[in-house]
């Protein structure tokens, strides 16, 4: 049971149902993290809005994909294990490198580095140093890249938060975390 109401389209108006009805139609659904995440328009909008832009971004979405599910097994986020583990096999990665890099490993080096500096991010809260910015730059990420997988660790620390700390109830084929 949510720790908060899950706000339903229906008894909404406004900009609140607008953002609501966008997701719907982006997910054939109204996930329950949205839904959750509704109560604050203001926090809706934001959410959204970075999953458009990033979704916009240079980042492939397999890889952005990837990186949520590191960060959602190392944040025990059964939700976001869950809603991105469908999301990464919907933009193409195979069941196979969705469970590796929950664990935060891939065979491609060039995936692995983002991965490892994702984690890093996390768990130093921030605090990283020269060489794992370099470790990205050696594998062939430029400055935009680098600040798009910041952006992505950002975003999914928000929503692993929200879900984690309001008890959303996963509404995607779960997933074990590790």
């Amino acid at each position: 049971m949510s720790r908060i109401p899950l706000i339903n389209v229906a008894d909404t108006t406004g900009e609140r149902q607008a953002l609501l009805g966008q997701i719907h139609s982006a997910f054939g659904a109204t996930p329950n993290m949205f839904r959750a995440v509704a109560n604050s328009t203001a926090a809706l909008k934001s959410m959204w809005g970075s999953f458009g832009a990033l979704g916009g971004g240079i980042i492939p979405a397999a890889l952005g994909e990837k990186i949520a599910v590191a960060i959602a097994n190392r944040n025990a986020c059964e939700y976001c294990l869950a809603a991105h583990t469908a999301l990464g096999r919907k933009a193409g990665a195979s069941s196979q490198e969705m469970s590796a890099a929950q664990g935060g490993e891939s065979d491609d080096p060039k995936t692995a580095a983002a991965l490892h500096f994702a984690l890093r991010v996390v768990e130093g809260r921030g605090q990283i140093d020269d060489a794992d910015v370099a470790q990205l730059r050696n594998v062939g990420f430029n400055d935009e890249a680098i600040v798009e997988i910041l952006a992505h660790v950002a975003l999914n620390l928000f929503t692993n938060y929200v879900n984690v700390a309001f008890a959303v109830p996963v509404d995607f084929p779960g997933v074990k975390l590790r």
